[in-house]
């Protein structure tokens, strides 16, 4: 019989069968928390430094303290892909605000909650990351960056839940979010780019996202063999007209889109920048220089 995957919470081990938090945790009764999506390679954690950083960034938002240095975090998220046997694998690295009461007030909860999860996801079939998806626009709107902000990649996201069946109903493979004036933002869990003239396109955060490290990896990349890239608000028009346009995150990687509300993008196939990106990332995964090695 195959053991169960093994669950960090708070410094122990537990089988996923039995890993559980309390129901007065406050990330449960309120989303009051904030998490990471990571990926490791080939036995290497891809920007596992800058998922860290990302993670404590956000904590201190919500001025929420983790009980944990980085340095410490980082070594438990390895230790937990080490004892679950991994080389592959997505981590799903979790900090509540802790058990307190109903209430809302965040003084009574005495201690945050670690959780570290390692394994497997899959956003799309290997067929839609090859012929490329088909994705819509949908009423949900990001939050302004006043409100609950999307730069915090916080335990509420309901408003990407609401995108997602809006785009599910419509029987669309993805949903793209509005911002509140009415530019594109960002997909329910992706940042978008798209390609127009030759050059590359991508929204601001100030239109309400989430700045995505796989994005900052594809900007980096794409600069690096020769092409603009350029921060900017993006009308919906601007993406029915794009040449190409992908989406980018952790879980989906470089993923092209084929069809924007029932238009085609380009010729409804992946284009010659986005199959280019596509195949510089792959020669990132599992190098060493890019992330942190599981075994050093």
């Amino acid at each position: 019989m195959e053991a169960e995957p093994l669950v960090y919470i708070d410094g122990e081990y537990y089988p996923k069968s039995q890993a559980k938090i309390s129901v007065f945790d406050h990330g449960f009764l309120y989303g009051d928390g904030v998490f990471e999506g990571i990926r490791a390679y080939k036995g290497v954690v891809l920007r596992l430094k800058e998922h860290i950083d990302r993670l404590y960034n956000s904590a201190k938002v919500l001025m929420l303290n983790i009980p944990l240095t980085k340095e410490e975090m980082i070594n438990a998220v390895l230790e937990t892909l080490r004892r679950n046997k991994l080389t592959d694998a997505y981590i799903r690295l979790v900090v509540t605000r802790g058990v307190g009461d109903l209430g809302l007030d965040p003084r009574k909860c005495a201690k945050p909650t670690v959780i570290i999860i390692a394994d497997s996801i899959k956003l799309y079939s290997r067929e839609a990351k090859e012929k490329g998806i088909r994705v819509l626009i949908v009423w949900v709107r990001r939050n302004p960056v006043d409100t609950t902000p999307h730069e915090v990649k916080s335990l509420n996201y309901l408003n990407s839940v609401l995108g997602k069946i809006e785009a599910n109903n419509a029987g669309y493979d993805e949903a793209i979010c509005l911002d509140k004036n009415g530019y594109l933002s960002e997909g329910v869990g992706e940042n978008l780019f798209i390609v127009r003239n030759g050059k590359l396109l991508t929204p601001p955060s100030s239109a309400g996202l989430l700045v995505g490290i796989t994005r900052d990896i594809v900007v980096k990349l794409a600069e690096r063999i020769g092409y603009t890239v350029i921060e900017q608000n993006i009308t919906p028009t601007e993406l029915f007209t794009a040449e190409e346009a992908f989406l980018t995150g952790t879980a989906a990687e470089i993923t092209p889109i084929a069809e924007v509300n029932g238009r085609l993008i380009g010729d409804g196939k992946p284009g010659p920048i986005t199959r280019r990106l596509m195949m510089e990332f792959e020669k990132l995964l599992g190098d060493p220089r890019e992330g942190v090695p599981i075994y050093s």
